[in-house]
């Protein structure tokens, strides 16, 4: 189970384009290869398999993140604490690309729960353009990172965290270091925790919620409000990076981060594709 990371702006845009006809379930894909086309998930993932802009924007945002980490140990000395900063995981640190191309595969076309906690345990996660260079740049500086990401995949679901991060080449994965909620999305309690230690200089994450609860609401407009009134923090403290297919704001859409594929659903989909809508003036 994914809580977090967690379709954004690009495929809400063109998905009227895309969902009208009825799920494709795998089966049914085999006979009608067409149907791939109407897949809700197809823009965005076409997106993240292809575009040289989302790698780019990977880049970017690691590359600012070192910016605004150069310019806090510039001033090292005016710190109380130690140096950290607090990183998400997935679509974060760690690509999920394969995952979404087999949904495709499959006919799906919403985020299903049983195949990613199959998925996970095959360590076919990637490192995300630029992570591990920056996650190695903090340790040559002294900078602590500490790992915090939203999975259930039952007993063995940190064992399963801990290899993927180890299996892509990210360093210093302890018990210290990487948090794993089981439960939970609310990452702030374990944050604070940190941040009574170290001067959590930088968040990193592909979903507001990965850097405070404030942002967890079911309201798309509250949402956007709450994100405005701290917008000088993104590009700052706040590193986010692309991800058009999952993460609370599917939930600000259907008051649920992972709803089930149903035609009730994929309305619910296009009335959030078409909030504006030009209309032109019939003759």
């Amino acid at each position: 189970m994914r809580f977090s990371n967690s379709l954004k702006l690009c495929s809400l845009l063109i998905a009227s384009q895309c969902f009208l006809a009825p799920h494709a379930h795998s089966s049914e894909l085999r006979e009608d290869p067409d149907s791939t086309a109407k897949n809700n998930l197809m823009y965005a993932v076409a997106w993240k398999q292809t575009a040289a802009e989302y790698r780019a924007l990977y880049f970017q945002g690691f590359n600012m993140a070192r910016m605004r980490l150069d310019a806090a140990l510039a001033k090292r000395d005016e710190y109380d604490k130690p140096l950290a900063i607090v990183t998400d995981v997935d679509d974060t640190l760690l690509l999920t690309v394969d995952y979404w191309g087999h949904l495709i595969t499959e006919g799906d076309d919403f985020f299903d729960d049983t195949i990613w906690d199959e998925w996970i345990p095959e360590n076919r996660l990637v490192p995300t353009p630029g992570s591990l260079d920056f996650i190695q740049y903090c340790r040559e500086q002294g900078v602590e990172v500490f790992y915090v990401t939203s999975r259930n995949q039952g007993e063995e679901t940190y064992s399963y965290a801990v290899g993927n991060l180890e299996a892509a080449g990210f360093p210093d994965v302890t018990e210290e270091r990487l948090t794993v909620l089981l439960d939970t999305s609310n990452k702030q309690a374990v944050q604070d925790e940190i941040a009574q230690e170290y001067e959590i200089v930088l968040f990193l994450g592909d979903n507001l919620n990965d850097f405070r609860r404030k942002y967890y609401s079911k309201d798309v407009d509250e949402r956007m409000s709450l994100m405005e009134e701290d917008k000088a923090e993104f590009g700052s403290r706040y590193i986010l990076f692309p991800n058009p297919t999952d993460g609370h704001w599917i939930r600000a859409i259907y008051g649920d981060s992972e709803p089930p594929p149903s035609d009730e659903n994929r309305g619910v989909l296009m009335k959030a594709a078409t909030r504006k809508s030009w209309q032109p003036d019939a003759e």
